[in-house]
């Protein structure tokens, strides 16, 4: 609810710097480091003598430190957190043409479940050279076949795609910013991929950007904190779409029980041939509404690409009876997100400026 301008925090945390140097000075202290540790120097009466903390004895918790080895009582020694043996390191050698040059390369490698946040390191890479505009779609593109660990393609950017044949661990595409991710059985796979998990939870955490594409089913809280990324999935778990803010969502099965819970912004399309999903939404911020013409089309051409991405047989089985199936979807829509949306078709009809229509819609979000 702050109504003021960005440059009035940064001189409210200029003010907290400014009184913590003039304390940090009282008890001769030049750094914020050389204070680590100093225990001693805290006032504890409030603690202790407070109602709640009567009958504790929290001594162990304030007392000084007793170091018979001299160390410091700071962080001292370094971490090593095995990036020397980083699967990274390889994708970015044989990466090395895209990133030097942009010249598309594409290759293929072998996944364990020991490989976590691959594709993060490379991401990396990438936006160090060419910032936030990433590159160009496709330029990197890296076929894995095996089990990938915790965080496949987390903040991966534009212009890298990951696909893997066979199965992920929690938090796929976390914090993904542009880049594209696949995931699916493995070509030949004796079992109907859209009745069994094909990734974990948390899948599309606090992304902002990119396409995820997963041919099964996933887990509890997908796509929670989604601000700005499409993501088809065949079944999710429950909580799915929780506290999303943006980007779209498409959901080709079954929901777990709280969906769309705290869901202030982006939209959810949920295949619903059997008219059980309403009761597994929690209305506090959302309504089911009926998909408009241009909803229709954004779901049956991104359908289309989870096809042709993953072969997904239950995708196809929609897009062939397009015609039928379209009106087993259910769009879940957040009321304030609707009224944004609708102030800012208005102010774009009225040639406003983009500022003039931001200026509009805070002045509808404030009431």
């Amino acid at each position: 609810r702050f109504s003021g301008k960005p440059e009035f925090v940064v001189n409210f945390f200029e003010y907290i710097a400014e009184e913590v140097r003039e304390i940090m000075a009282e008890f001769g202290f030049r750094t914020v480091q050389e204070m680590v540790g100093h225990s001693e120097l805290l006032d504890t009466r409030e603690a202790i003598t407070h109602w709640k903390a009567k009958g504790l004895d929290i001594s162990p918790i304030l007392a000084t430190a007793q170091n018979p080895y001299g160390q410091t009582l700071h962080q001292s020694v370094t971490q090593d957190h095995g990036l020397a043996d980083a699967l990274d390191n390889e994708l970015i050698e044989r990466s090395k043409a895209a990133l030097e040059s942009g010249t598309p390369v594409r290759f293929s490698s072998r996944i364990q479940n020991v490989n976590r946040t691959v594709g993060t390191m490379l991401g990396n890479a990438v936006t160090a050279r060419y910032r936030g505009a990433g590159l160009p779609d496709n330029t990197i593109q890296i076929d894995f076949t095996g089990s990938a660990g915790q965080s496949l393609g987390a903040f991966l950017p534009r212009g890298v795609t990951l696909r893997l044949e066979g199965d992920a661990n929690d938090y796929v595409g976390k914090g993904l910013s542009g880049g594209r991710i696949v995931v699916r059985p493995p070509q030949g796979a004796g079992f109907a991929a859209e009745e069994n998990v094909i990734a974990g939870n948390v899948i599309g955490y606090g992304a902002t950007g990119g396409e995820i594409f997963l041919r099964g089913v996933v887990g509890e809280r997908f796509c929670v904190r989604n601000s700005g990324a499409t993501a088809v999935v065949e079944g999710v778990g429950d909580h799915g779409c929780e506290y999303m803010t943006g980007g779209r969502v498409i959901v080709l099965g079954p929901t777990g029980r709280n969906f769309a819970a705290g869901m202030s912004g982006g939209i959810a399309y949920v295949y619903d041939p059997h008219a059980v999903f309403g009761a597994k939404v929690n209305y506090e911020l959302v309504d089911l509404e009926a998909l408009s013409p241009d909803d229709l089309e954004f779901v049956r051409s991104t359908v289309a690409k989870h096809v042709a991405e993953t072969d997904s047989a239950v995708g196809q089985k929609i897009v062939n009876g397009w015609t039928t199936e379209q009106s087993n979807f259910r769009k879940v829509m957040p009321r304030d997100y609707k009224r944004v949306l609708s102030v800012l078709d208005e102010a774009k009809s009225q040639g406003l400026s983009e500022q003039e229509a931001v200026d509009r819609v805070m002045e509808v979000a404030r009431g």
